[in-house]
């Protein structure tokens, strides 16, 4: 058996989002925020937890200190850091000496490996830089850490001076490196020279090969694939691809790239199944976006909107699903729209459980309600529960909770230019009229709060009711001031979160819209979840 074929059955996981991942724009992660997602890390089973860079600033020395109360129970925790500097003894480097301090189980090196950087950058000759990797490397072994070398442009410096390259992974071995990580830091290398290149690296020396990609040139994931299959034994990446510039190896896409399409093993294989709560969990910490369209992870991963499409599905998933979504923690979604066919809305029906075949034209009548509504602006991909609700009105399930009896907003600017909102609301339960006022810090707000004082009375539940997110999106701009606008919004109670849709001219009204809509949606289903037999 070959040296590739042995080092192809286990792949080591190295995830450097609290590091590369807080360089992204837009995201600061704090020191609880660093060690609740190591925690989500190690459930996932990532082999390497790079914490920061001990001495870089403060956050990250502590980090180090209280990862070591966390209970890890798989991921082991590496401090990133540089060779010692020159013309600093090992003792005086303070940099180095918090890199022992932080007690990391892995010390992760950088050096330069590009001899434009050594001469350029570090403004020192090359046969310097080289006893500085030996050096920095042999120190910390004698100190019984486990030492990997990050090869910086590495692949940029092959291609420039390939002997000089080749010398500085050699000198890592020689020092005793447990692993040397040939790093694509500029992004820019594509993948067939990823693959060559490390091929010819590993038949060269006997170290163990890691390979860190960036996305500069869009193929992170593909150059994690090829250095893999060239014979690296460590990957290196980030959860959903964060990272500085263009960012970098996706995980969330490696890994199950890796472990379902290619065949090679991970730690991580038999926790596939919490990948997405992972990946959209760390969107949630850093304070962005969830990317609705990843593979795998997103939201829409495995959304299905054309009426053929669901019509195979109901068939065979395998029709036009490539996994299981289960098995990576996601769902299948078939999505409502005007693309949407009967066999959409059966499904959708049947997932929510459901039943229209008491009536054959039902599905066609209710299709034929939703195209006349998208043609007017609604929307109802992202608003399931007004969707659920228009079902049950037309199969007659549905009966609403209360009636509006009518409402008034006011809003005011004084003369110390503050602006106030207030909003009166009348509505009946049951025969009973309960009028109530709220304010508000604008007039959506005031609604929804006069709204819920109104019906606290009559459903105590509503108080545990929350609105989680607010969009406004204007449909015909040529309009002007006069366009209608589609406003989403999405509640949620406990564990549970749901969308809902209004679409008018007047945005107070497409806002009420939605939120009687997410109201009666919660009561319907808590309505439904107390049915006696259900």
């Amino acid at each position: 058996m070959s040296k590739k074929t042995e080092q192809k059955r286990m792949i080591s996981l190295y995830d450097t989002t609290l590091r590369d991942g807080a360089q992204t724009f837009g995201i600061s992660f704090s020191l609880h925020d660093k060690i609740r997602i190591a925690r989500e890390l190690d459930k996932l089973k990532i082999d390497y937890i790079e914490g920061g860079w001990p001495g870089s600033n403060p956050k990250d020395n502590l980090f180090f200190s209280e990862i070591r109360k966390a209970d890890l129970r798989h991921s082991k925790i590496a401090a990133f850091g540089s060779t010692k500097r020159p013309k600093l003894s090992y003792q005086e480097d303070t940099l180095l000496q918090q890199l022992v301090d932080s007690q990391a189980h892995t010390i992760t090196i950088v050096a330069k490996s590009w001899d434009f950087h050594v001469t350029d950058a570090l403004n020192i000759t090359l046969d310097e830089n080289l006893e500085l990797i030996y050096g920095t490397i042999a120190y910390l072994k004698d100190k019984h850490f486990e030492v990997f070398l990050d090869a910086e442009h590495f692949f940029d410096g092959y291609k420039a001076n390939p002997d000089y390259a080749l010398q500085s992974v050699a000198k890592a071995q020689e020092a005793g490196a447990d692993l040397v990580c040939l790093c694509d830091t500029n992004g820019g290398t594509l993948s067939h020279e990823v693959y060559q290149v490390t091929s010819t690296i590993l038949n060269s020396v006997d170290v163990p090969l890691g390979i860190h990609p960036h996305n500069d040139a869009g193929v992170a994931i593909a150059n994690g694939q090829e250095g893999i299959r060239a014979g690296a034994v460590q990957v290196q990446g980030t959860i959903n691809g964060y990272g500085e510039r263009c960012g970098n190896c996706d995980l969330t896409v490696l890994l199950p790239n890796l472990s379902l399409k290619m065949g090679y093993h991970t730690n991580a294989d038999e926790s596939l199944v919490h990948l997405t709560e992972v990946s959209r969990y760390i969107s949630e910490i850093a304070n962005m976006s969830h990317n609705e369209r990843a593979p795998y992870v997103g939201d829409n991963a495995f959304a299905h909107k054309g009426g053929i499409h669901v019509s195979a599905l109901k068939r065979n998933t395998k029709t036009y699903e490539h996994v299981d979504p289960s098995v990576v923690g996601n769902r299948r979604k078939v999505l409502i729209s005007e693309l949407a066919g009967k066999s959409n809305i059966a499904f959708k029906a049947q997932e929510m459980g459901i039943k229209l075949d008491k009536d054959v034209v039902l599905p066609t009548k209710i299709l034929k309600d939703i195209k006349e509504l998208e043609d007017q602006g609604f929307q109802f991909e992202a608003a399931e529960g007004s969707f659920e609700l228009l079902i049950r009105r037309a199969t007659g399930e549905y009966v609403p909770f209360f009636t509006l009896k009518g409402f008034r907003v006011i809003t005011e600017k004084d003369e110390f230019n503050r602006m106030t909102c207030e909003a009166t609301i009348k509505v009946e339960v049951d025969g009973i009229v309960e009028h109530t006022a709220a304010n508000g810090n604008g007039p959506v707000e005031a609604l929804d709060n006069s709204l819920r004082k109104a019906l606290e009375t009559f459903y105590p539940e509503i108080r545990e009711l929350h609105l989680s997110d607010y969009k406004v999106r204007v449909l015909n701009e040529k309009e002007g001031t006069g366009s209608s606008v589609r406003v989403l919004i999405d509640q949620k109670m406990r564990n549970k979160h749901w969308g809902t849709v209004g679409v008018s001219t007047n945005i107070i009204e497409a806002s009420w819209q939605a939120l009687v809509d997410g109201i009666e949606y919660m009561l319907y289903k808590k309505n439904e979840d107390n049915t006696p037999g259900e």
